[in-house]
């Protein structure tokens, strides 16, 4: 036991202990619809949120693209290549046909439900974005109309085992600071990615919290080199909405074009000249038809603009890249089948917390595949865990259990930690773009022992108290999290998706392969083969 919870404290301190068939930890899209599809599976249901669910999170606070495709076959197949080439061929089109099925069929139970599409001219409605504000409230909604118990303001800290079985979750609700405990049939990961406190839009409450939890009961990571998005925002904003800059010319400051820097592998490019000096962009080729529609379909995009009194159709501002990490990335907890199960026993996940390899290989899935993703693996993952928790019958909940996980809980030292400065190190480490976004031997293998020593000043120190856990938990999920990229991406010894590997800057035909990585004290990587598709088994059955 340690001196967070233990079956002796006191029940005082505790509010509430809850029993449930499905615990979802995370109240995003992922965790919202599973939550949904748990419940409505016949599922006694609690979500925990970190915030207030159905407002925090990166798709509460803006416009969200969705993987939206008719079930037209030729659509289909021109979604599915689309970006194949870009995310290293990884990416796996059985799972990307069960994902523009389900994505399809929630949207349109978004609309039963009586979410607002816009129409087209021909009275349409226009199916493939979803305003987040709008969506996660109906969310909400509709969950607790299905009877879920929602604990808001309620971050989990700890996974609760029997037998090593996953079995529920402890807390603490940070408004009356007391712990929290649900004892479940099965667990879903919905936590999100982690951006590592970088302050882009809607990021911050994502620390890759359901990492660490999830690797101290034994679960694996999958493509976690994979995790060096950036986004582009105005320099003094933290809106990483990027989609309008596709319409943008991106100057030096004497204001002469940077060339390249609008191309489709632009990114680069401002990432290479950010390094020595200002760039700024100008939105000057989107037409005034455009403009409007722009407004429409993201107004944050434009509102630090407009603060700051800038038109940004015809007058520049300076930008700068904001690590989005997991967030936008593709790494994240391995799931080992089509129930979005994890490698430990009742455990599942869903949604950013989960490697979105699948669908996007390595590279990102932007807003659009990343909320089908969340959409489809959400609805699965509480489907399963629902079948998988009734197959346990009144046992589920009546089982011994222990919280496991000793990072900033338990120590022999007496010493406290520090968590501002351990999360600061931390984003020294991951921010650089010459160190994170170019990658080479040298850099990663120098940040990976700073980021050893950081694991190690964790493991031999304590939270200074149950008021400090929640910061001091996410510091530690944050060094997990880099040591896992880290470890990764120097293992892959190419350059493939988003991984840009200075040293070996070609795509190598022998590493078409997925890294498993895991471990906290001592981690380890491995690579796993590429499963075979459908019609790659046909042809070798034949």
């Amino acid at each position: 036991m340690n001196q967070f919870w233990s079956e002796e404290s006191s029940t005082t301190d505790i509010y509430p202990n809850l029993q449930a068939d499905v615990l979802i930890i995370g109240g995003g899209p992922a965790g919202t619809w599973a939550a949904w599809s748990a419940a409505s599976s016949g599922a006694k249901v609690v979500l925990v949120d970190k915030g207030y669910c159905g407002t925090t999170g990166c798709a509460a606070a803006s416009g969200n693209g969705v993987w939206y495709v008719p079930p037209d076959a030729d659509a289909r197949a021109t979604a599915m290549a689309s970006r194949e080439t870009l995310g290293g061929f990884l990416s796996n089109r059985d799972w990307m046909q069960r994902v523009l099925d389900q994505t399809y069929a929630n949207v349109n139970l978004l609309g039963d439900w009586g979410y607002p599409f816009p129409t087209d001219e021909s009275g349409k409605p226009y199916r493939r974005s979803l305003q987040g504000p709008e969506y996660m409230r109906l969310m909400r909604k509709q969950i607790k109309r299905a009877g879920v118990t929602i604990l808001d303001n309620s971050p989990a800290l700890q996974l609760l085992v029997s037998d090593g079985v996953v079995a529920g979750a402890t807390g603490i609700n940070r408004q009356t600071g007391k712990k929290w405990i649900v004892q479940s049939g099965a667990v879903i990961i919905a936590t999100g990615g982690c951006a590592f406190l970088s302050k882009a839009l809607g990021c911050n409450v994502l620390t890759g919290d359901g990492y660490l939890m999830a690797a101290e009961a034994g679960a694996e990571m999958s493509g976690m080199e994979f995790s060096n998005a950036y986004g582009i925002c105005p320099a003094f904003s933290s809106v990483t909405k990027t989609l309008f800059y596709s319409w943008a010319t991106f100057t030096y400051e004497d204001n002469t074009p940077i060339p390249g820097a609008g191309s489709h592998g632009g990114r680069s490019v401002i990432a290479k000249t950010l390094l020595n000096q200002p760039v700024y962009a100008i939105i000057d080729q989107a037409t005034e038809e455009m403009r409007s529609a722009m407004r429409k379909a993201q107004p944050n995009f434009f509102l630090p603009l407009d603060r700051a009194g800038i038109d940004p159709f015809t007058q520049r501002f300076p930008v700068t890249l904001r690590l989005e990490g997991t967030v936008r990335g593709t790494g994240g907890i391995r799931i080992v089948d089509d129930t979005c199960a994890t490698s430990v026993r009742g455990l599942y996940a869903a949604g950013d917390a989960a490697t979105r390899e699948l669908i996007c290989g390595g590279f990102t899935g932007g807003g659009s595949h990343n909320a089908a993703w969340a959409i489809s693996s959400g609805y699965w993952a509480g489907q399963s865990a629902t079948v998988y928790a009734h197959g346990l019958g009144d046992k589920a909940t009546q089982r011994p259990t222990e919280a496991i996980g000793e990072a900033a809980f338990y120590s022999s030292s007496d010493r406290t930690l520090n968590p501002d400065q351990i999360i600061q190190a931390t984003q020294d480490e991951v921010f650089p773009y010459d160190r994170n976004y170019f990658r080479n031997e040298k850099n990663l293998t120098e940040s990976l022992q700073r980021l050893n020593q950081l694991w190690q000043e964790i493991r031999n120190s304590q939270s200074a108290n149950d008021q400090n856990i929640v910061r001091t938990r996410e510091a530690a999920a944050m060094v997990a999290t880099a040591r896992w990229m880290y470890s990764s991406a120097l293992e892959r010894k190419e350059t493939r998706g988003m991984h840009k590997h200075q040293d070996h800057p070609q795509l190598d035909a022998n590493q078409q392969h997925h890294l498993i990585s895991g471990g906290l004290d001592q981690v380890w990587v491995k690579p796993e083969p590429k499963k075979l598709e459908t019609h790659e088994l046909s042809m070798v059955s034949k």
